[in-house]
Order: structure tokens, then sequence, then C-alpha cells
């Protein structure tokens, strides 16, 4: 469990959270962020609940007093991007508040780009199958947020040539998602549709054409 400053928020208490790489989960409330992970690739659905209940209780906050959930929209495989996709659905629905999807990789660069990275960043993050999810962005607008120049598109390992500028997440930082969208908030900018960044289609397809049963 980690804690931050965090100035942006305002009066608002957001919930994020994101399966794209393990599972984060952050609660940002009065100024600051509490955030718990777990870097298990696989168990997202048994870890949502619990990092859900620490950061409530580290916190001190209610349920209750939260005005928007973060949705981390990937890029992402799609057996645990739909994991917290779903679950920040069900909260936002459960609490009757605005669901505000982000792309995972506008939280990683933030803080590159806050630091100076003068000549942008791209991000690059396994995507598993010999593949990669790249995104690149050029600073930082107005707003204090990043500026994506291109993707995120998914490359072949074998094709990728890597660049001076580049960061490889271990995870996503939900801290970086609340203080993204407290910016988005109060600067009346756009968030991201809510549509899953999996770049490929999912392992298991329904077909299309119903198998016939022999009588």
């Amino acid at each position: 469990m980690t804690s931050t400053e965090i100035p942006e928020l305002g009066a608002h208490v957001l919930l994020a959270i994101d399966t794209a790489i393990g599972t984060s989960v952050a609660l940002g409330v009065d100024g600051r962020v509490f955030t718990a992970m777990s870097d298990d690739h696989r168990g997202h659905a048994e870890a949502i609940g619990g990092l859900l209940a620490a950061v409530f209780s580290e916190s001190g906050v209610s349920p209750e007093r939260v005005t928007g959930v973060i949705a981390g929209v990937g890029p992402g495989p799609f057996t645990g991007l739909r994991v917290g996709i779903a679950a920040a659905h069900a909260f936002a629905l459960g609490r009757g508040v605005p669901l505000l999807p982000l792309e995972g990789h506008e939280a990683v660069a933030l803080e590159a780009l806050e630091s100076g990275a003068t000549a942008g960043v791209r991000v690059v993050q396994d995507a598993r199958r010999r593949e990669l999810f790249v995104t690149e962005y050029s600073g930082l607008d107005w707003a204090g947020i990043p500026q994506r120049s291109a993707g995120p598109g998914l490359v072949t390992r074998m094709a990728y040539e890597p660049v001076h500028n580049e960061l490889w997440p271990e995870r996503i930082p939900g801290a970086g998602l609340v203080r993204l969208a407290a910016r988005r908030l109060v600067s009346g900018t756009e968030f991201a549709d809510d549509r899953a960044r999996y770049l490929r289609a999912p392992d298991v397809a329904q077909p299309t054409v119903p198998k016939r049963v022999s009588t």
C-alpha cells in the first residue's frame, strides 16, 4: 500500500481499477491517493476485492463517497483487461457515478514527461505471443495531459526497433490514472471511450454459424 499527494483532486473522490498488467487499484481523496497492487498477471478477479478493501480501509473513506470510477481500458490482453473494466463498470453503476475510461499507457508516460522528457516517450508493453503494445507521446498539453502521437499499436518483437526514450512498465500506475482523471475533469478534457484496447481478437470466438445437430 502506498500513498501520495495529488492536489488536483479538489472535491473529487476517484477510484481507479486497472488490470492491463497485474492488478492496480487506487483511491484519490482529500488531496491524496492510496494505491494497492498485485503483480499476479492471472489472478485479477481474485485480487480486485482485496485491493478495493485495502484502499478503502487505509484511507478511512466509505465507498459511498466515490464520485467517479476510472476504468483502465488498456492496451492489454483480453483475459485480464476485461476483468478490470467489468469491475469498474459494476462499481460505477452500483454507486450511480460516472465511468471515466483512460488508456493505461497515458499514466505511464505522465511521470517521465513531467520529469522533463522533452523528446517525448514511447511506452512498450509485453503483449505476449512475441508481440508488443506500443504507444508514443510527444509531450504534455496545457492541462498537463500526455499528447499521443502514435498508437496504441501491436508490433512483433522481431520487427520492433528500440529507441532511447522507451518505457517498459511493470504495472500501470493507479496514482497516475487518478491524477490524469482529475486533470481531465478540471480542464473539461474528454475521456477515452470505454472500448477495451485488446488490439487483437480474443483467443476464443463465437462461431458465426450455429452448428447443426444430427438427428
